[in-house]
């Protein structure tokens, strides 16, 4: 079942690329107290995911936090290491670069994507969300090869 706006944001540990390397978290931490928008992409180093949506996010980040925004997270189903790889190419300062390697999260999202077919396996739909102390406020899923509701600018303009 897909996540829904009024929905908890699921309980499942998942890694953070830190400037000291990989680090478990709880998604219960990075929830907890905060106004948090996270997006999700099919793929680090991926053509619409690095030309545009990660670089949405990176140029925007000061409009979120005007918007009361107190954290960005960037999540694939790729492991630590490659979120922060793909960090450090794209420059991108404050945002949380969380890896969902086994797509443990994005199951319990009910938002994967079998690629399987096309030799990339489970992979995580593009979405967006904005959660407010671990619920969800909104939420933006894209059509498949769409890239426009879960853009930083539409999701600037939700808040």
């Amino acid at each position: 079942m897909t996540i829904k706006v009024g929905d908890k944001v699921p309980s499942v540990n998942v890694t953070v690329w830190t400037a000291d390397g990989p680090k478990p978290v709880s998604t219960d931490d990075l929830f907890k107290g905060k106004k948090v928008v996270l997006f999700a992409v099919p793929g680090a180093f991926t053509p619409t995911c690095s030309a545009k949506h990660l670089p949405g996010f990176v140029q925007n980040a000061d409009k979120l936090k005007a918007k009361g925004v107190d954290s960005v997270i960037c999540m694939a189903v790729n492991d630590a290491f490659v979120m922060g790889a793909w960090g450090r190419d794209q420059n991108t300062g404050e945002i949380v670069m969380m890896g969902d390697g086994s797509a443990a999260f994005t199951k319990a999202l009910g938002l994967e994507l079998d690629l399987s077919a096309r030799g990339m396996g489970v992979r995580s739909q593009r979405f967006a969300f904005v959660a407010e102390d671990g619920t969800v406020t909104h939420l933006a899923v894209e059509a498949p090869g769409d890239f426009s509701v879960s853009s930083a600018e539409a999701v600037i303009a939700s808040l």
